[in-house]
């Protein structure tokens, strides 16, 4: 197999499995040699020895969630895989977002789903959102993290946040999601001003 710069990989060094990156390569197949960035130092590892290193699943927040909560139940994946277990009534008993049914129901995901099992994926960056009441510089929800909650300026700072995602604004008030804008839409306003 060859490999291309940029591409993440794994070898044995001393008895060890490293993962790295490949930074070059010289010769010609089949006898390439790559240059190895293993973050500790760079190696010239034969390319025989490397073997393409299979990205983590990444998956939502929420799905990421209902894997904890099942597995904090002791079920099994065959469970917790099947859609048609996300009731109404067992998504409210284990305060599981509703959203995971439909996930699940997409067969692409049910491959996610169980590679994240193991316990090795990455949670994908959930949009954030401002909660804005009015419009003006001094309209947006500031959560301190004592629980108190006020209406004043954008910036967050180190005692409250103004950023939230979609869950944590329906925690604190179902009703606040529909101030909710994206933080996005909100810094590019606030660009043009």
């Amino acid at each position: 197999m060859q490999f291309k710069e940029g591409d993440k990989v794994q070898f044995i060094r001393e008895g060890s499995l490293i993962d790295g990156v490949v930074k070059e390569f010289k010769g010609c197949s089949p006898d390439m040699w790559y240059l190895i960035d293993d973050k500790c130092k760079d190696s010239w590892i034969f390319g025989g020895h490397l073997i393409l290193l299979t990205p983590l699943p990444i998956i939502p927040q929420f799905v990421a969630d209902a894997i904890d909560t099942f597995k904090d139940e002791g079920d099994s994946l065959a469970v917790a895989i099947d859609y048609e277990v996300y009731t109404n009534e067992l998504v409210k008993e284990l305060s599981l977002d509703s959203r995971v049914r439909g996930w699940l129901w997409e067969t692409s995901n049910q491959e996610l789903f169980a590679r994240a099992w193991s316990g090795k994926y990455e949670v994908e960056d959930e949009p954030l959102y401002y909660v804005r009441f009015f419009d003006g510089g001094l309209g947006f929800l500031n959560a301190y993290f004592s629980g108190a909650r006020l209406v004043n300026y954008h910036l967050e700072s180190e005692g409250y946040k103004t950023k939230f995602t979609e869950s944590e604004i329906k925690n604190m008030d179902e009703r606040y999601w529909a101030f909710a804008v994206p933080v996005e839409e909100v810094e590019v306003e606030h660009e043009r001003d």
